[in-house]
């Protein structure tokens, strides 16, 4: 890919990313922050354009497992890799339930993390993304935050509406876009109660009748 001094419009790449809301925001504009389109595909293109090789696969496994930022850093390097390749499906426990949660990985986040893992190299009981300051332990949630934040702000985003939430929530949200089916979301987000999936994708009258809308009997 060629990088040059070419001035790129990031705001204008997809897919999107879906906003955290982390701003104050009243009831409403909070649903509309939530479902507004970032960018996903121009963090993508921005930490390829810099060789943030690690930062790459942590965003692409970040999209795809939908985890928790306090699981997604405990990942180990055994949780994603079976026979020197990096698996299609992994599993991990969940910090907070205590629940195992099962995700997939797509074709970009496994050739990111061969990527990376090739870079960092080490044995499959360490950490996928190990602290900056001993390898021998895992990043932090609050690293992770902070990495965040520069992606966010690299494509010239509002750091302010944008956590690890939004990472989190952006696949499930579109998957709920799609579909409609709650009870597939509540699986891969690892919800125990139907309820938190509803509050969390800030699912409300519109998106209900929406749905309803397009079905005929």
């Amino acid at each position: 890919m060629a990088t040059g001094d070419v001035s790129w419009d990031y705001q204008n790449l997809i897919p999107p990313l879906v906003s955290g809301c982390r701003g104050t925001l009243d009831a409403r504009s909070a649903q509309s922050a939530r479902s507004s389109p970032a960018r996903s595909g121009a963090i993508r293109f921005f930490l390829d354009q810099h060789g943030r090789t690690r930062d790459r696969a942590l965003f692409d496994l970040a999209i795809d497992s939908k985890l928790r930022g306090c699981d997604l850093v405990k990942i180990k390097i055994s949780d994603i890799v079976c026979d020197r390749k990096i698996r299609t499906r992994a599993i991990v426990v969940q910090q907070k339930t205590g629940r195992p949660v099962q995700f997939e990985l797509m074709d970009d986040a496994r050739a990111s993390l061969l990527r990376w893992l090739e870079l960092r190299g080490g044995s499959l009981e360490d950490y996928a993304f190990p602290s900056r300051t001993d390898h021998a332990t895992h990043m932090s949630t609050r690293q992770y935050a902070r990495l965040v934040d520069e992606w966010v702000t690299g494509i010239g985003l509002p750091s302010e509406d944008y956590g690890t939430h939004s990472l989190r929530r952006t696949k499930a949200s579109i998957i709920y876009k799609a579909t409609g089916n709650l009870r597939a979301v509540q699986i891969l987000l690892g919800h125990t109660k139907i309820e938190s999936t509803v509050r969390y994708l800030g699912v409300d009258v519109e998106d209900a009748l929406t749905l309803a809308e397009g079905t005929e009997i």
